[in-house]
């Protein structure tokens, strides 16, 4: 059964929490009267709310957006995409082909930036700059260094940034890795998470028309100057300059649920390792404390999850659910119409409720549950992996500096080079 859209989202929190593990979930509840009445947020409770790309992904956002959040704008350097997005919902938004017409509104109080993987981090800067609290999709970072200059600009300009990771609001994901992170398995001897594959160099493609109404080079952003290709344009995750493949795309998902479980939120390895032996491209990697994580297991097994080993038996954690074999390891499972939300309408998709603590912590000015931070250590592993595998090669990370120490070769893949013009502010 799911969630009645004209109930307080808050009322429906306090009827079905349960226990330790759902107090623990929802740190940040915001009394009633900051929203106004449910399902109808007051004229000044409304949070405008501006749409930077408008893909696939943006448009299941903007149609799961939940109230207080009210969509005033779109931007999409393909302005056909922000016409078909308006016509198909017959709605008078404000159309731009430059995203910062919409940061430059005073009106607008929060931006979603769901752009290519490549164009992410600069707009959502420019965001934070601009006074604009910020959902950006996951996976957040093209590369390591990317990550912590967009976390800086966030705290300097104190913004309240979720990022897409939406299992982090999944309370069966919430439970089962609580379940880890307190010690319920005993010690962690062995993760297993999945064998994601990595993108491709960029090979030449012939030259092509450029579609009406697109800015080509503002698509290619902060990536080498390219001539239009319509595989470039629409395969671009499987490609190196843009996207770092399935490892960052569903690994952003997978490799959080292992940050998560393992207490790893602030950290991340500090040794990886190719893997003999296993499948083409399996992979391996040591946290400081001795746990380690081997990525070897098939695509169509846990994705977006992992397997947690421990001395009192093993748990799998995937998309809103898990399976548990600890003979005396009980779990209080949340009330079943907390679990089926998560499957109605798109369920692998669901966003609508992670988009709603986004919403909630904005008038308080609270921490999400899927911070900036959080979602830049998380991808971090994932590009740390893809590194270790066009390196081929043992590789040390100090997840304190965030580098390779004394390995130049490995740190020139953590910190690309930006074409002239699309380099990062100073934060």
């Amino acid at each position: 059964m799911s969630i009645d859209r004209n109930e307080s989202r808050r009322q429906f929190l306090r009827r079905t929490t349960v226990g330790t593990a759902a107090a623990a979930a929802f740190p940040y509840l915001i009394p009633r009267h900051v929203l106004g009445a449910p399902g109808r947020p007051g004229a000044n409770d409304r949070i405008q709310v501006g749409v930077i790309g408008v893909g696939n992904r943006a448009n299941l956002l903007i149609d799961q957006l939940p109230q207080p959040g009210q969509v005033a704008a779109l931007a999409d350097c393909w302005l056909a995409r922000c016409e078909q997005a308006a016509a198909k919902r017959q709605a008078k938004w404000d159309l731009y082909q430059d995203y910062r017409r919409i940061l430059d509104r005073k009106d607008i109080d929060a931006v979603i930036v769901a752009t290519p993987d490549h164009g992410r981090v600069l707009a959502a800067i420019h965001a934070c700059q601009a006074g604009k609290d910020v959902y950006a999709e996951k996976p957040l970072t093209l590369y390591p260094a990317e990550g912590r200059a967009l976390v800086n600009a966030a705290r300097k300009y104190k913004r309240v940034f979720q990022v897409g990771s939406q299992q982090r609001s999944m309370q069966m994901n919430q439970i089962a890795c609580r379940l880890v992170r307190t010690g319920g398995l005993g010690k962690i001897t062995l993760v297993q998470g999945v064998n994601y594959p990595s993108s491709n160099t960029v090979t030449e493609l012939p030259e092509e028309a450029v579609p009406d109404k697109l800015d080509w080079d503002v698509w290619l952003g902060q990536a080498a100057q390219r001539r239009y290709n319509k595989k470039l344009h629409t395969s671009w995750m499987s490609w190196w300059d843009y996207s770092g493949g399935e490892m960052t795309n569903w690994g952003a998902h997978g490799l959080d649920q292992v940050q998560w479980a393992l207490g790893m939120d602030d950290s991340g390895p500090v040794e990886l390792w190719p893997m003999e032996g296993g499948p083409a491209g399996a992979m391996a990697f040591r946290y400081e404390n001795g746990v380690e994580v081997h990525l070897d297991l098939p695509q169509n097994d846990l994705q977006g999850g992992a397997r947690f080993i421990g001395e009192k038996g093993q748990i799998d954690i995937w998309r809103n659910n898990f399976k548990i074999d600890a003979p005396g390891v009980t779990l209080d499972l949340p009330p079943k119409q907390e679990i089926d939300k998560w499957h109605d309408n798109v369920a692998l998709w669901q966003a609508e409720y992670h988009m709603g603590f986004w919403l909630e912590a904005i008038p308080g000015r609270k921490t999400p549950n899927a911070d900036v931070e959080i979602g830049h250590r998380s991808v971090t592993v994932c590009h740390l992996a893809n590194i270790t595998r066009r390196l081929n090669r043992r590789l040390r990370w100090d997840p304190k500096k965030e580098e390779f120490p004394g390995d130049r070769e490995a740190n020139l893949l953590a910190n690309r080079e930006r074409r002239k013009g699309w380099e990062l502010p100073k934060v």
